[in-house]
């Protein structure tokens, strides 16, 4: 490895290192290779995906970066994420890879530039810089390593030249387009990936009924639970795939509730929104809504009842060459109808449901499910005829999680319905015939919820 002078990053406070300390560090340290037989989860896959991404930009110059550290606070930084489009690219998914980047050459080569583990016997980063050094954010590989982990050609990170003519995946929309589009359909691995995300997830919710008596009793209940949640995503996975929504009573009406810091009361329901993201980053996206008194009350049974209807009728549109958006209107259809039945559209609900009003919406304001895989809101940046207005391939995960959002300030609702939110969501793969749902070991009926908390809570599973 050839010897470098890289920029130290310490802080303030760091103590001076003497030429003795220096000389006495540089010396006397083990070989510590990794096993030579270490590949990245999915080695084989990979290569595949960079010809596919190359062949969609002949002989033009591709940058995929894995992205760069950001600081939380002055010298601590937040943890780091791989970009999801340089781990499809490369498996790397480790928190030791920032400011490495993936370049298609034009030619079809592929090189990785990266940061390699520092040498011990000149520099002293490894023991001094604070943001890269191995003894203080732990080890990286050396270039001979990444290159038997990846099966790609390493390079050092300061060798990387810039070209005018380059795309960059971080700033170019073709590129990013094209690539939310290779990721629309999932192979064999990336299922079993997203089914180890969901098994994970409903141990984590197992865990957080198990909880819901401590939880009950702290003033900051939801927080307790998102805890008790997180514990798991960390225990099992590289964490949760997006920020827990753990929202109790009215709180379940504000769609991304992350906040977290109310109390439980056993009167009400908790709305919780969780995903274990695996140590290969991807993730579940799973929500129930559960009565914290261990019962649903007629009124929330009610609207829960409601909400399981239109997600019956959601998932049972599911099957290869339907549109995209059927599932959406089929769950929509479905609450709209519940809510003229309720005497709370001023208007039928068919037209209510038409283009020109969409007066529903007031009470379940967003889309009715989503593409899922390595980000929660997958493939994002693909094209509407692709993806919205496109038609389902087997192969895709997506969820499907209608809700109604009664607002406590809505005077369009009887006192009743007022502060309740009910979502329930759950992740499905497009099979050959239909759907398979993953996250079929979490109840979603009534009833079935009521019986599997008992249980938990009783010690009996």
């Amino acid at each position: 490895m050839t010897s470098r002078a890289p920029q130290l990053h310490t802080g303030s406070h760091d103590l001076p290192v003497s030429d003795a300390l220096a000389g006495f560090m540089a010396g006397q340290w083990a070989a510590t290779p990794l096993p030579a037989e270490s590949r990245v989860p999915g080695f084989d896959r990979f290569a595949d995906r960079r010809a596919r991404l190359a062949a969609c930009f002949p002989r033009e110059r591709l940058l995929v970066p894995a992205g760069e550290l950001t600081v939380r606070s002055h010298d601590c930084d937040h943890r780091f994420r791989p970009h999801s489009a340089y781990a499809w690219l490369t498996g790397l998914t480790g928190e030791d890879q920032p400011g490495h980047v993936l370049v298609l050459e034009p030619d079809g080569e592929a090189v990785l530039y990266l940061r390699p583990r520092s040498p011990r016997d000149g520099g002293g980063e490894f023991y001094r810089d604070r943001r890269y050094g191995e003894f203080w954010v732990g080890r990286r590989p050396d270039l001979a390593e990444a290159g038997r982990l990846t099966g790609l050609r390493c390079a050092h990170l300061d060798d990387l030249v810039r070209h005018r003519t380059e795309r960059d995946a971080s700033l170019d929309a073709e590129l990013a387009c094209v690539l939310s589009e290779l990721r629309l359909v999932k192979d064999d691995w990336e299922v079993a990936q997203l089914q180890r995300a969901v098994d994970h997830t409903t141990t984590g919710f197992e865990d957080v009924v198990r909880s819901l008596p401590t939880a009950l009793r702290h003033p900051r209940g939801e927080r307790w639970i998102e805890g008790v949640f997180q514990l798991r995503a960390r225990a099992e996975g590289n964490g949760t795939g997006y920020e827990t929504i753990a929202a109790a009573g009215a709180h379940a009406c504000v769609l991304h509730w992350i906040r977290n810091d109310g109390p439980l009361d056993p009167r009400q329901l908790l709305l919780l929104d969780a995903g274990v993201e695996t140590d290969a980053l991807y993730t579940a996206d799973i929500t129930r809504t559960l009565p914290l008194s261990g019962r649903f009350s007629p009124i929330q049974r009610r609207v829960y009842d409601l909400v399981l209807a239109a997600q019956d009728a959601g998932i049972a549109a599911l099957k290869p060459g339907a549109s995209f958006r059927d599932f959406h209107r089929a769950c929509t259809a479905v609450l709209a109808e519940g809510l003229s039945d309720w005497g709370v559209l001023p208007v039928p609900a068919a037209e209510a449901l038409a283009p020109d009003s969409g007066l529903y919406r007031r009470y379940t304001l967003c889309s009715s499910g989503h593409m899922l895989g390595l980000d929660v809101h997958d493939c994002a940046r693909a094209r509407a005829e692709q993806y919205l207005d496109g038609v389902l391939t087997e192969g895709q995960v997506l969820t499907v999680e209608p809700g109604l959002y009664l607002q406590p300030d809505d005077e369009t609702l009887p006192r009743e319905l007022r502060g309740i939110g009910v979502r329930i969501e759950d992740d499905l793969v497009i099979t050959a015939d239909g759907a398979r749902l993953m996250s079929s070991a979490l109840p979603r009926t009534a009833d079935g919820v009521e019986e599997w908390m008992e249980g938990l809570l009783a010690g009996r599973a």
